[in-house]
């Protein structure tokens, strides 16, 4: 019988490949000053918990070294100082710096989110890291208007896919570059207004045709450094370009600078684990009052988080495993021992 002070949590003892990952019974966290205990139900992949698991990034200091940047689940305890605006048995979601990939974790207060009522806490697992960085790409960073075009890079992604959906919801049009047909067919399904296969074809082109030579508002790009060429050619004059993950590399060469100054381009960088707790507060706070309403199904539009597979804990390893080979259209989520 498992000791009530502990739990299971997904771990590894050093850095590699996800063949290194087993479930690992660990001491449950406490809540300090300010936080609650979350009971979790589920969680969900982020290309984070890849790179940490690597050995590649660290988390922040005085976070959880447990992986997982997001969770749904039920308000299970509160620490001293909370302002009781939730009560036990809240079903919430939450933004976490680290450690939702565990039987229990622990949140500030106003990291949580409420879960809406027609959606079910793997459904709810899906929504936090991924909406709430597209949700602040889109509007804290890039300051999207209404009408302008996006070009949203790994369109079927979890950010991706959300990026699509608030694009639409802001008014702006969304177009996005995926690997294959069918990463492309969901992208459009979520309202894309166009797709392009990065494999294919040369999607700057593509762009600059799709936009009659005029560019895009905004890019939001987490492929990084082999990107950057044809990021600019099609960046429209006052565009602005978002980075917020390298997956090629941060190595450029040529004369990105020239090219960007006369297109009086904004270069922007982001993270959203690192960013202070007020920060989060935030946008947490911002995303709950414009964007959770529109999770019902009774409101038009109506977003959804797109969910590829679901995996036990157990499983963490082939869950990190798909991910790691780009199989993925939408979230993959982590699911807790129901005994649990």
């Amino acid at each position: 019988m498992q000791d009530k002070e502990k739990m299971l949590a997904a771990h590894f003892d050093s850095p590699g490949g996800p063949e290194n990952l087993y479930v690992k019974e660990v001491m449950k966290p406490h809540p300090r000053e300010g936080e609650v205990l979350m009971k979790v139900s589920a969680s969900a992949l982020n290309r984070a918990d890849l790179l940490q698991r690597r050995g590649k990034y660290p988390p922040p200091k005085g976070a959880s070294d447990i992986l997982g940047l997001e969770a749904a689940g039920i308000v299970a305890g509160f620490g001293p100082g909370c302002k009781k605006q939730w009560k036990i048995g809240d079903p919430v979601m939450a933004l976490l710096s680290g450690g939702g990939q565990a039987e229990y974790v622990t949140v500030p207060e106003g990291h949580l989110i409420p879960v809406p009522n027609d959606m079910t806490l793997v459904q709810a697992a899906a929504i936090p890291e991924a909406w709430l960085t597209a949700f602040q790409l889109l509007h804290f960073v890039g300051k999207v208007q209404s009408g302008e075009t996006v070009l949203i890079h790994a369109g079927a992604s979890g950010v991706g896919t959300a990026a699509v959906q608030l694009a639409r919801l802001e008014g702006a049009i969304p177009i996005v570059t995926a690997g294959t047909q069918e990463k492309l067919q969901m992208a459009a399904k979520l309202g894309a207004a166009a797709g392009f296969n990065y494999k294919e074809e040369d999607f700057s082109e593509k762009v600059l045709e799709f936009t009659h030579g005029s560019g895009v508002g905004v890019i939001l790009d987490c492929i990084g450094g082999s990107y950057w060429e044809k990021n600019i050619s099609c960046l429209s004059t006052d565009g602005r370009w978002v980075v917020y993950g390298l997956l090629t590399g941060g190595e450029i060469h040529g004369d990105l600078l020239t090219r960007l100054l006369f297109k009086r381009g904004s270069l922007l960088t982001t993270l959203l684990r690192s960013r202070e707790k007020e920060y989060k507060e935030q946008l947490v706070k911002a995303f709950t009052e414009r964007v959770l309403p529109h999770f019902s199904r009774n409101t038009s539009p109506s977003l959804q988080p797109v969910i590829d597979s679901i995996y036990p804990l157990h499983e963490i390893g082939e869950a990190h495993k798909l991910m790691e080979e780009n199989k993925n259209v939408g979230k993959v989520i982590i699911e807790m021992p129901s005994s649990s």
